[in-house]
């Protein structure tokens, strides 16, 4: 706050005292800051950061200190953690203790939990819906009642803001008992958990999570006939599988605002800030064919097609936001690493581990 008080001349002598000779100071005052709404999701999905932090890597803010990650994205704008959950994995990781664990850390940064339910204990995705091995076999009933007190005991011990029955699921979830395409089960246990994820907490907002954009209108058309419940609706988007062009990404949200009157998302995005690598395992994104027009892969252009993606998501009270997939997936398992990271260009951090600009585009825009 700045204060500007005018000059006063002042006359003093042992025989005077000023009274009614001062003048009243004046004083000017910087006008209170305008509120700024903060209604949408800036959401990073950090679901690799215990593993990460177990391998020992040092995340580092823009001069090179290091600082918690949290902390970091934190003070860049983001607001959302989305963490996802394995029933059963073969190790640790995305499990129950470890999500659990890394859920105190979000809250007690006063950041929302976005909590994202594989129902499976491995990667689901359009391609791979595996159901648990616990549940394999169960007659419907019982399968019913075994994913309604799962996702029931998830919401009492996570408390998550925000919650995703299923992760990309276009195909279903748990083959083969509840493909899309295999009669009425999927939609009747897609129904029973968003029910019982409403039933502990009210508050809750539920995402239906769809990877793409298209037949997404036909998705959520046969949902809403079935008279699915949720509340908000999800898309994954990156070029690399849906589509050069963002403007068409969002078209279909304003598309499918209109035919359900429902919030809509951008769930998952990333992009490469260089066609490099810094281990030897794979990468998924590393072909300019793959890539937008205009926006390179550079640092410069990661940020703009970020904030470009940010802008669209985030126009108009119907669009609620988008979520940044694998920003901290950096290459973990040394630089000769046949097992590592398959993201290590398209993460929120270089290869020394030092944010980079894109994450500017989390601040808050106020739309």
């Amino acid at each position: 706050m700045k204060f500007k008080i005018a000059s006063l001349l002042l006359l003093v002598s042992s025989s005077l005292i000023f009274t009614s000779c001062k003048r009243k100071p004046t004083i000017e005052v910087d006008p209170p800051p305008v509120a700024v709404k903060d209604t949408k999701i800036r959401a990073l999905d950090l679901s690799f950061l215990p593993q990460m932090e177990e391998a020992g890597m040092v995340f580092k803010d823009e001069n090179g200190k290091a600082i918690d990650v949290l902390d970091l994205v934190k003070a860049s704008g983001v607001n959302t953690i989305r963490v996802r959950i394995w029933h059963q994995p073969k190790d640790k990781h995305s499990g129950l203790d470890e999500v659990k664990s890394f859920a105190k850390r979000i809250k007690a940064k006063n950041l929302k939990l976005w909590l994202c339910i594989h129902y499976s204990d491995t990667w689901a995705d359009p391609g791979n819906q595996e159901a648990p091995k616990a549940w394999s076999g169960l007659p419907l009933a019982i399968f019913k009642d075994s994913m309604v007190n799962y996702t029931k005991m998830l919401m009492r011990e996570i408390k998550p803001e925000l919650v995703q029955a299923g992760n990309e699921i276009n195909s279903g979830f748990c083959w083969e008992i509840a493909r899309f395409d295999n009669g009425n089960n999927f939609f009747e246990l897609l129904n029973a958990a968003n029910l019982a994820i409403k039933e502990v907490d009210p508050n809750a907002f539920r995402i239906v999570h769809y990877a793409g954009t298209r037949d997404a209108g036909y998705f959520f058309n046969i949902l809403k006939l079935k008279s699915v419940d949720y509340d908000w609706v999800g898309l994954s988007y990156y070029p690399i599988w849906h589509g050069k062009s963002p403007d068409t990404a969002g078209l279909i949200m304003d598309q499918l605002n209109a035919l359900l009157n429902k919030p809509v998302m951008i769930a998952e995005t990333a992009y490469p800030f260089t066609f490099g690598w810094n281990d030897w395992t794979n990468n998924v994104v590393g072909d300019s064919s793959q890539l937008v027009a205009g926006y390179p892969p550079t640092l410069n252009g990661q940020k703009d097609f970020l904030n470009y993606i940010a802008d669209i998501s985030q126009a108009g009270d119907h669009k609620k936001g988008f979520c940044y997939w694998g920003a901290e997936w950096v290459a973990f398992d040394g630089p000769q690493s046949k097992n590592g990271s398959t993201w290590e260009n398209q993460a929120l951090f270089d290869f020394n581990n030092k944010v980079v600009p894109a994450m500017a585009a989390f601040r808050n825009r106020g739309l």
